[in-house]
């Protein structure tokens, strides 16, 4: 009963057009205050306590290194070397973003951000290659998803302090996933470009090729140096978000020089300011999973579903029909905050492996991130490319439908998952 209750505060909240954090404060508050004897003073050590987590100081780290990469031409070096290694092919260009993408997501933590700084630099050029602009658009759209599956990743992090999983193992986790998914979207772009008959760019010759890759090793080695770093033990992953930090600042000021020092107090500015933002959904979140905690909701949850006789096969069904609902409406950061406590608890008793589980999820709020109405990505991109929200829908279908098919094969194909986090013994 109590259950119904919350969800029903927080729905009502939610529909009155409130923003998700302050529904999420709110409900609880209410809560709290209407039907339980829980004292203030437990609500105010639970809001130090919650966010008292060593890995959360992996996100603003992440977020300021995004923002002087994104601002700093590692962006545009990166195209240029992916597009010297696939642009000959059929819909060159369009492959270009695609690898463009993925190298970036392995730098950026962040979908968003991919689908900006590769979209900005790489749509007006498709468009002016003679592609037609709603190829570009999807092509840029759903390749700018991997920004959350390629490690690192911001929500990966969120997930585990929801859930107290392993960051290290998460990222481990999502290394053949992002490549997998990268590859068939990669197929996908190809099949339409070859069946349309798109533009192919010259072929580059290795020198070409090889001054390409020398203009982008300072933000490649970035990939080399956190998830090498990670790999190898020399720190933790919230280490290697501070030391992508210091070395993207180097990098972007120092040595390509896109920034200049008065560029920095600007970039830290707007870093603090998202920072800001989803340190304060994730103090409520941490509070709504303690009011479902304290009234024992999870739990009576999880014996409902198993009551109903919902083996594994069924339960992760279940979790990617809701988990898809919610990411037409809900960002990524919201819905793992909110559902994860609930979720995970019933994944657990149902013996499905906690990584396995947060990378079905992490794939989950990629597609959402790529659905109308509320899809971050179809926003940028809709306003990068001029294209209304119903005409950008349209243009990412095909990749879409070929990421609901990845899903597929994530959630049932476990070892894609965990076959590489095992084998470096975590």
């Amino acid at each position: 009963m109590s259950g119904i209750i919350i969800f029903s505060i927080l729905l009502v909240l939610m529909l009155t057009g409130m923003p998700v954090s302050i529904s999420l404060g709110l409900t609880v508050l209410s809560f709290i205050f209407l039907f339980t004897q829980v004292p203030i003073e437990a609500v105010a050590l639970k809001l130090f306590t919650g966010i008292e987590k060593f890995e959360i100081m992996a996100i603003p780290f992440f977020i300021l290194a995004g923002n002087f990469l994104t601002h700093g031409g590692v962006a545009r070096r990166m195209i240029n070397f992916a597009t010297s290694m696939v642009g000959h092919w059929h819909g060159g260009l369009g492959l270009g973003a695609v690898v463009a993408c993925a190298l970036f997501a392995a730098v950026s933590g962040s979908s968003p951000a991919t689908v900006a700084a590769i979209g900005a630099i790489l749509l007006p050029a498709m468009v002016k290659a003679g592609f037609p602009k709603k190829f570009g658009a999807g092509v840029i759209t759903t390749s700018g998803g991997l920004g959350i599956l390629i490690p690192p990743s911001i929500v990966m992090v969120m997930y585990s302090v929801t859930t107290n999983t392993s960051v290290g193992a998460l990222f481990m986790a999502g290394v053949i996933p992002g490549a997998m998914l990268a590859t068939l979207l990669g197929l996908t772009t190809w099949w339409i470009a070859r069946r349309n008959n798109y533009p192919r760019l010259p072929k580059a010759s290795w020198g070409q090729r090889l001054k390409a890759l020398k203009d982008s090793i300072w933000g490649l080695m970035l990939i080399v140096i956190v998830m090498g770093g990670i790999y190898s033990g020399m720190f933790t992953p919230t280490e290697a978000a501070a030391m992508s930090a210091v070395y993207a600042f180097i990098v972007a000021v120092f040595v390509y020089k896109d920034l200049s020092i008065k560029d920095v107090p600007r970039m830290l500015l707007n870093s603090a300011n998202m920072s800001a933002m989803l340190l304060y959904i994730i103090t409520n979140a941490v509070l709504f999973s303690f009011v479902l905690a304290n009234e024992n909701v999870p739990q009576q949850l999880a014996d409902w579903l198993i009551n109903m006789g919902l083996g594994p096969i069924a339960f992760l069904l279940v979790v990617n029909i809701l988990l898809l609902i919610a990411g037409n409406f809900m960002e990524p950061s919201s819905i793992i905050l909110i559902l994860a406590p609930i979720l995970f608890p019933v994944a657990v008793q149902l013996g499905i492996d906690p990584i396995h589980f947060g990378i079905l999820i992490v794939v989950n709020m990629e597609i959402g991130l790529c659905t109308p109405p509320v899809g971050l990505n179809l926003y940028v991109a809709s306003g990068i490319a001029k294209m209304g929200m119903t005409e950008i829908t349209k243009a990412v279908s095909p990749w879409l439908l070929t990421m609901l098919a990845f899903l597929g094969l994530v959630t049932y194909v476990p070892e894609i998952s965990l076959w590489l986090p095992r084998m470096l013994g975590y």
